[in-house]
Order: structure tokens, then sequence, then C-alpha cells
């Protein structure tokens, strides 16, 4: 009987380890069942596969295919699951695939496994026209090593956390989008496991969602990374969708937990000197503490502050100095992480999450005052406006 496992759950030495004949699988939709190898959907994809020994599951990309409520070209959808895909061939996978609805041709060729039933499909539009008028929350994250005790799926358990306890605490303001489990990683290569769907076709494919909705007549947008190589990419995305939308506010954040609230909620309790927090960090390792301790194993933890330092170029959560640059990983760690996860506690967790909520809920006021106060001066005629 083939043993399914859930790829993001693992650490980095244990995705090192798998056997690289083992088939790695990446869905399209959340109807695939990984609870029991003995569902109906299970045996039909280990069928499908020859009854494999072991069989991966990576994270379920929520949407942007025709049937999944939010779709956008096809062509934008195809490079983001190739390079995905391709980052696992370049750690030396060699078998796998994206699971994909009927009737859905990515052009992956033989890496595609058609889903044997129609149930991935959804009647449900992400978002319902009811909600227009809020802020739609994107919240994305990524897959990615995380040190030796931590798993792949830190970015988007912790960004997930955040967006949806925003939209909990301001319903009539915020609405939010599933979290996308995938992001860009620029030092893939260091440490096995990172995943990267590179910076064009994630660009390409988060300003295609923005086309879709902005044309349905959604206004308010906010990009929310949980994964520090996702920003530059925001960044340039928000900003070709002003351009593009003129009338829409879309508008993004460096990470989480930095702000003017969460700076402030860092220096409180940290215990870490400077450099104990950027990957895998006393931050992380807290909010995981809190969300999904069975996932951290904290008998493995190596504090990596051996950060090659300059005035002008330094790691911690809040990255100081005015140099931007991308030397290798595997210059400043030997093991992956970044920062004294040794520090970590799960009232730290708490308490730092409820701090990233309350300015993420700020940012969310903010949008709609931006949005408002820029509205009233188009439709008052201010400057330029007028000569339209």
């Amino acid at each position: 009987m083939t043993e399914f496992f859930l790829y993001d759950t693992l650490t980095w030495p244990e995705v090192a380890d798998l056997p690289r004949e083992a088939p790695l699988v990446l869905p399209l939709g959340s109807s695939f069942d990984t609870s029991t190898s003995l569902s109906a959907s299970s045996e039909k994809l280990a069928a499908q596969l020859g009854h494999p020994n072991r069989l991966g599951i990576l994270p379920s990309f929520p949407f942007g295919w025709r049937g999944s409520g939010l779709a956008v070209p096809e062509p934008l959808l195809s490079a983001y699951i190739g390079n995905l895909l391709d980052s696992l061939r370049d750690d030396g996978f060699t078998r796998v695939y994206a699971l994909t609805p009927q009737g859905i041709d990515l052009g992956l060729g033989e890496s595609a496994l058609r889903q044997t039933s129609e149930v991935s499909k959804t009647s449900e539009v992400l978002p319902s026209d009811s909600e227009r008028g809020k802020v739609i929350l994107i919240p994305i994250g990524h897959t990615e090593q995380h040190g030796c005790h931590l798993p792949l799926n830190v970015d988007t358990i912790i960004i997930d956390a955040i967006a949806q306890g925003t939209a909990n605490k301001v319903p009539e303001q915020a609405y939010t989008l599933p979290v996308n489990p995938y992001g860009v990683s620029t030092h893939r290569s260091s440490f096995a496991a990172t995943l990267n769907a590179g910076g064009r076709a994630f660009e390409d494919f988060w300003l295609g969602v923005i086309d879709v909705l902005a044309a349905r007549g959604f206004d308010r947008f906010y990009f929310m990374s949980g994964h520090g190589g996702n920003m530059s990419f925001l960044v340039n995305i928000t900003k070709y969708a002003g351009e593009r939308h003129r009338r829409i506010f879309c508008a993004t954040a460096f990470l989480h937990t930095a702000g003017r609230i969460g700076s402030v909620a860092l220096d409180k309790y940290r215990t870490s000197p400077i450099g104990g927090m950027g990957h895998a960090c006393e931050l992380e390792t807290s909010y995981m503490l809190h969300l999904r301790p069975g996932l951290c194993h904290m008998e493995r933890v190596v504090d990596e502050t051996d950060f090659v330092s300059t005035l002008d170029y330094y790691m911690d959560w809040i990255e100081g100095g005015s140099l931007i640059a991308n030397p290798p990983w595997d210059d400043d760690s030997k093991t992956g992480a970044y920062g004294a996860g040794s520090h970590a506690t799960a009232e730290k967790g708490r308490l730092w999450l409820e701090a990233a909520v309350e300015e993420k809920v700020g940012h969310v006021a903010e949008i709609h005052e931006q949005h408002r106060r820029r509205e009233e001066r188009r439709n008052a005629g201010y400057g330029l406006w007028g000569k339209k």
C-alpha cells in the first residue's frame, strides 16, 4: 500500500533524504484528500502512478484556473506551476506532477495528472460580488526550508493566521482570499526543499489576479506576505497595478509584525539581540510554537547569528542599513536558519500574532481612507482629473 506524506510538513534535511524517484504531486484545488491513504482520491492517484511505496503531496494551489472561482489567463498559471515543478526537478526529483482538474490543459505534458472527478471545480466565486467595497486581502506564503527544526510551511501558516485574524476582526471592512503557499526564492539552490515560482511568473500571475478583480468592480487590495523573498516583486506588482487601474488602491507592506505596531511588540518581548530574528528565528519559531507546535522540533534548533554584517548591511527581521544585496544564503548559515530559534516561546508567538493582526487592521483602515479621499478629489475634478 502506498504511504502518503505531506511535503510541506517536512524539514529540509528530511526532504534531502527522500529517494529522488519518490513521486511528488502538486494538486490544483483542495479536493484531494490527504487525510488517509484509504480515501478514494488517494487510491486513484496511487493507481495512476503505479502504486509507489511513498508519495508526497505538496500544498494545494488554491485558484487560478477555470472553475476555481478566480481564473486568470491560463499561460500565467502555467508559467507559475511550471516553475514550481522545475524547482523540484532541480533538487533531483525525477517524478513530479501537477494534479489538474478535468478540461484544464496547462501545457505541462507528462507532468500533468488529471483528476478523476469534477469535485475540484466550484460554483463559488472568489470573492463574491457582495464583498465589493471591502479591502481584498491577498495572503501569500511560501514553501521553503526553515532550518532543521521547522517545516517548510512556516510562511504560509503564519500569514494565513494573520490574514484570517484581520478579516475576522473587521469583517465589514476586509475579506481574505485563500492563502497561496508559493512565492519566490532567489536562493533556492542553497538548501533542499525550497520552491520558486520565478519572479516574472509571480508578478504576471498576481497582476492578472488584480486585472480580473478590478474588472469585476473591486477597488481595494492588500498583498500580505509571510515570506521576505516575495517583497520586491510585490512592490513591482502594486506599482504596475496602480498604473494599469487608476481608480483602485493596491498596497503591500514589508512582511508582517514590522510596522509601527509590530516593531514595538518585537522590541518589547524579544530576548535575542539584533541578528536573532530573520528566518527560522526567535520570531517565526515563536509563531509556530503558538500556531502549530506539533510541527516544531525544538530539540533540533541551531541558532545561526554569524551573518556577515557591515554598517549598512545586516540581518534582522526589520532589515537594517541602506544596502540591498542577495549573496548566497550559505555564506551566512550552515543549517538554513538566520537567528536564534532557541529564544522562542509560544507565549511570544501569541503576543506577536495579536500585534500583527492589530497592525494589519490599521492598514485596512488606512487603505479605505486613502481610497475614499482620493475618490473625493477625483470626483471633484482635482487637478488634471478636471480635464478628463
